[in-house]
C-alpha cells in the first residue's frame, strides 16, 4: 500500500484518484500528472521534517523545497495588503525567464508559533528519476569554470540585462548573492529574490564579484573579463546599458567561431470544432525550410480576431505584411547589424502591419467587436541570437536540454494585473475575463500598440516553439514537451516534421476548442573555442542604444530606405553625408535649412522671459497671463523646461544646480511609489532667456541621450517648473522623443478584447 506522503493526486476534478510519485499519467484517466517542486522563501521547515505532509497537501522534500501532491486544487494566496514581499516577483513577471514566480503560501506551526511562509514556483531545481529527491542547479561561481567561453560572456550579458530592471524594483543585491545565483544550461536563474539593504550595490560591487571570476575564465576571454572589471570597479563603465553594449562586442567576435543551422516546419489545422480556420504561418502550412541553403529563417504564427467578420483576413494580411517587411532586414550583413536598432525595426513592421489592418477595418467601417485583428508571434534567428516579437496570446517557448520556458507574457488581463502588482497569476487566472487582450493587430493606431521584441543569446541546441492558443492552452506545451520535442534534442527524433504533427494531433485531441497552428523552430549550434584573446573596448555612451527595452524609436531605420542601407547606425561626419546627396536634393535642403533659421530668429524676437526669485521647488506661473492655469510637477507636459536649484541625479549621471532639463515625454509607471509616472527629459545648457536681445547666443545642443525619473524622484529635488513660453526651447536637429522607450504593454489601458469571442 502507497504511503499517503507519497501520494500524487490526478488534477482532474473529476478524477482526483491518488496515483505514485513516479508517474507521469493518471493511472485511471491518462491526465499527465504535474509534479510542482515548490521553492520554499526562509528558514521555516526544519531538517528533520522531510517526508512529512504540510498544509495537507505538501510534501517536505527538505527545508527549502516541496511537492505539491494535489495540483488540480488553488494554492492559498497572500492577502493583498501583506503583497510587499512579494510585489518585486510581480513587478518582475516580464523577466520569469530568470526568476521564479509566486504560487503561493501555506502555514506553519512550530510549538505555539503560526506564521506563513511563501512558496515559488519554477525556481532552478530539478528532480531525479525516482522523483524522490531535487537537486539545486549549479552555482553560478562554480559552473563557471566548466564553460566555454562564449556561454561565460553569455552569462554576463544576462547579468548585465537584468540589472537595471532588478535596481528598480530593490532587489539588483540578488545578482551579487553566489548562493541564490545559479544556472540551468544556458539560462541565469535565481532561486529567490533578496531584498536591497538601505544602499543598493552600484555597478562597482558587479565588478568587484566578477573579478573573481578571471582566473577561471576561458584564455580567450581572460583579458576581456579583466578589463570590464577593471573599468566598472574604475567607473569607467557608468551604466548597465554601456556594460551590455561591451559585453556584444565580444559576443559578436565569438560569433565568428560559431556555425548555427536552422531548420523550421510549419502545420495549421481547423480543429474538430471550429468551421473556418483564422490561424495562418509563416512558411506556409507543411513546409521544411532550413537555413542553409536558404540565406533567411523567419517563423511567424498569427491567430485571427473577429471570426466570420474576417479573422482569417486578418492574420493572412499579418503574415503577408510583415514577411515582407521582415525580407527587407534580412537582406542586410550580420555583420552590419546593431541589435537594437533591428528590434526596432521589428516593432516598425508590426506597427506597419496593425495600420494595415487598422485601415481596413476604418475602411469598411468596422466598429467594436466587428473590427478584425490578430494575435502575432514570431521568431528571427540572425546570427547567434534569436530574435522573439510578440503581440497577444500566441506563445513562444524555448527548449532546452533542461528544460521547457515560455519567453513572451500574454497581453491579456491576468498578465496585466500581475504586472501591476494586483494578484499572483495563478489567482488573475481564475478571475472573469482574465484570458480577454488588452492589445491585438489592427484593434487600434499602432501609436498605441506595444509589440514585445526579445532577443536570446544561442549557445547551444535548442528549440523556439510558436504556437497558437490551440496548443498552449490548458498548460498542454508543459505537459508534452518532455515526451515530444525533448527527443530533437537528444537525438531520438531527426523529422521535426512528425514533431510538429504530433503536436497539432494533440491540441485537437486533448483541447479541440479552436484553431490550432505551430512552428517549430530547431537551432542547431557548432562552437569551437577559439585561439584568440578578446579586448574590451568601451563605446561613446552617446552612442548607446539599450536593446533590452522595446523602445517605439522614430529614427530612420531600415524598413524606411533602400534593402542597401545597414541596420547599423555609423557615426559618419555630416558634410561627408550631405556631399554623397543627389545634387537634386540639395537646393530644397538648403531652403529648409534656411526657413529653419529664420523661424527660431523670429521666435527669439517674439517671446518673453521671466523667472521671479523663488524658494526651492516653487512652481513659476504661465507667461500668458491666465491665472487660472497651475504649472506644477504634476502636470508636466512635452516642450516644459525644469531648473535644478540643488545637486540632482539622474540615471546615475550628477548634475549640478542651475541645469536645465527639457521634458520630452510622461508615461504612465503603476508602481506606487513613482508617483504614478515616468518623466522622460533631455539636458539642455543653460537655454537662453526668451527676452534676450543678444541674437548672436544660441541654446548648446543638448545631449540627445534621455534620461528617466520617476516623478515621486523628481519631486524630491529642489527644482523649478519653467514653461515653455518663458524659455527657448532646447535646440535639436531632431525630436529628442525618438528614442524614449515605451512601456511593453499597455497597462493602464482598460479596454479589453475577448480573443475567444466568434
Amino acid at each position: 500500500m502507497e504511503n499517503d506522503a507519497a501520494t500524487l493526486y490526478c488534477p482532474n476534478e473529476v478524477c482526483q484518484a491518488p496515483n505514485p510519485l513516479t508517474h507521469k499519467f493518471c493511472q485511471r484517466c491518462s491526465t499527465p500528472l504535474p509534479k510542482r517542486y515548490l521553492w520554499v522563501v526562509g528558514d521555516s521547515l526544519s531538517v528533520d521534517s522531510a517526508g512529512t505532509i504540510l498544509g495537507d497537501r505538501y510534501l517536505i522534500i527538505n527545508k527549502s523545497v516541496v511537492l505539491d501532491t494535489k495540483p488540480g486544487l488553488l494554492p492559498q494566496t497572500p492577502e493583498l495588503e501583506n503583497t510587499h514581499p512579494i510585489r518585486p516577483y510581480l513587478r518582475l513577471i516580464p523577466y520569469r525567464l530568470h526568476i521564479p514566480q509566486v504560487y503561493g503560501v501555506t502555514s506553519v506551526t512550530d510549538g505555539n508559533l503560526h506564521s506563513q511562509v511563501l512558496l515559488l514556483e519554477k525556481a532552478p531545481v530539478f528532480a531525479d528519476n525516482l522523483a524522490q529527491q531535487v537537486h539545486l542547479c549549479n552555482e553560478f561561481t562554480d559552473a563557471w569554470r566548466y564553460a566555454s567561453s562564449m556561454r561565460q560572456l553569455h552569462w554576463l550579458w544576462q547579468i548585465a540585462n537584468l540589472w537595471q530592471p532588478f535596481k528598480s524594483e530593490g532587489v539588483v543585491s540578488s545578482l551579487l548573492n553566489p548562493y541564490l545565483l545559479r544556472v540551468e544550461g544556458p539560462l541565469v536563474r535565481l532561486l529567490e529574490l533578496q531584498s536591497d539593504s538601505a544602499t543598493a550595490p552600484e555597478l562597482p560591487q558587479l565588478g568587484e564579484f566578477w573579478q573573481q571570476l578571471r582566473q577561471e575564465a576561458k584564455p580567450a576571454i581572460a583579458e576581456f573579463v579583466d578589463q570590464i572589471t577593471h573599468k566598472l570597479i574604475q567607473g569607467d563603465i557608468r551604466s548597465s546599458e554601456l556594460l551590455v553594449a561591451v559585453l556584444d562586442q565580444g559576443l559578436t567576435e565569438l560569433t565568428k567561431f560559431q556555425a548555427t543551422t536552422i531548420q523550421i516546419a510549419t502545420q495549421t489545422d481547423t480543429g474538430p470544432s471550429r468551421q473556418r480556420n483564422e490561424d495562418a504561418c509563416y512558411p506556409p502550412s507543411g513546409t521544411l525550410l532550413s537555413k542553409p541553403p536558404q540565406s533567411t529563417a523567419l517563423a511567424i504564427v498569427c491567430d485571427g480576431i473577429g471570426g466570420h467578420e474576417g479573422g482569417n483576413v486578418a492574420s493572412n494580411l499579418a503574415i503577408e505584411t510583415i514577411q515582407q517587411q521582415v525580407q527587407q532586414l534580412t537582406n542586410v550583413p550580420v555583420d552590419h547589424i546593431e541589435p537594437a536598432l533591428l528590434i526596432a525595426d521589428l516593432e516598425r513592421a508590426v506597427a506597419i502591419v496593425n495600420d494595415k489592418i487598422s485601415q481596413r477595418n476604418d475602411s469598411e467601417n468596422r466598429q467594436g467587436r466587428k473590427r478584425m485583428g490578430t494575435t502575432l508571434v514570431m521568431a528571427l534567428p540572425i546570427a547567434h541570437e534569436m530574435y522573439i516579437t510578440h503581440v497577444g496570446d500566441s506563445r513562444a517557448y524555448w527548449i532546452t536540454r533542461q528544460g521547457c520556458y515560455q519567453v513572451t507574457l500574454d497581453d491579456d488581463v491576468a498578465s496585466r494585473e500581475v504586472r501591476l502588482g494586483y494578484a499572483i497569476y495563478r489567482e488573475a487566472v481564475q478571475q472573469g475575463g482574465s484570458g480577454s487582450l488588452v492589445q491585438a493587430l489592427g484593434m487600434s493606431p499602432s501609436s498605441s500598440l506595444h509589440p514585445t521584441a526579445q532577443r536570446f543569446i544561442l549557445d547551444e541546441d535548442g528549440v523556439f516553439l510558436l504556437t497558437s492558443d490551440g496548443l498552449s492552452d490548458f498548460d498542454r506545451v508543459e505537459d508534452y514537451w518532455e515526451t515530444e520535442i525533448l527527443p530533437i534534442l537528444t537525438g531520438e527524433e531527426n523529422n521535426i516534421v512528425h514533431v510538429v504533427e504530433r503536436l497539432v494531433s494533440i491540441a485537437n485531441t486533448k483541447n479541440g476548442h479552436d484553431n490550432v497552428t505551430i512552428a517549430l523552430v530547431n537551432c542547431r549550434v557548432k562552437y569551437t573555442e577559439p585561439q584568440i584573446s578578446l579586448k574590451a573596448v568601451v563605446p561613446e555612451s552617446t552612442n548607446i542604444k539599450t536593446v533590452n527595452l522595446t523602445a517605439k524609436t522614430q529614427q530612420s531605420t531600415l524598413l524606411e530606405n533602400n534593402s542597401e542601407q545597414k541596420t547599423k547606425v555609423v557615426a559618419n561626419n555630416l558634410p561627408n553625408r550631405i556631399s554623397k546627396l543627389p545634387l537634386s536634393w540639395l537646393v530644397p535642403l538648403i531652403l529648409v535649412a534656411t526657413a529653419g533659421v529664420f523661424g527660431y530668429w523670429v521666435m527669439l524676437l517674439r517671446s518673453q522671459y521671466a523667472i521671479p526669485t523663488s524658494t526651492p521647488t516653487q512652481i513659476i506661473p504661465s507667461a500668458t497671463n491666465n491665472p487660472k492655469v497651475e504649472r506644477s510637477l504634476d502636470n508636466l507636459a512635452s516642450g516644459w523646461i525644469i531648473q535644478t536649484t540643488s545637486p540632482i541625479t539622474v540615471n546615475e549621471q550628477k548634475l549640478n544646480p542651475e541645469s536645465f532639463l527639457e521634458v520630452i515625454d510622461k508615461k504612465a509607471n503603476p508602481k506606487p511609489e513613482s508617483g504614478g509616472y515616468d518623466v522622460y527629459l533631455r539636458l539642455c545648457n543653460n537655454p537662453v532667456p526668451a527676452s534676450s536681445n543678444n541674437l548672436a547666443t544660441k541654446p548648446p545642443a543638448p545631449s540627445d541621450q534621455p534620461l528617466k525619473m520617476e516623478l515621486a524622484q523628481l519631486k524630491g529635488y529642489a527644482v523649478k517648473v519653467l514653461p515653455p513660453d518663458q524659455v527657448s526651447p532646447c535646440d535639436s536637429a531632431t525630436s529628442a522623443k525618438d528614442s524614449l522607450p515605451s512601456t511593453p504593454n499597455p497597462a493602464n489601458n482598460p479596454s479589453t478584447i475577448d480573443s475567444n469571442t466568434p
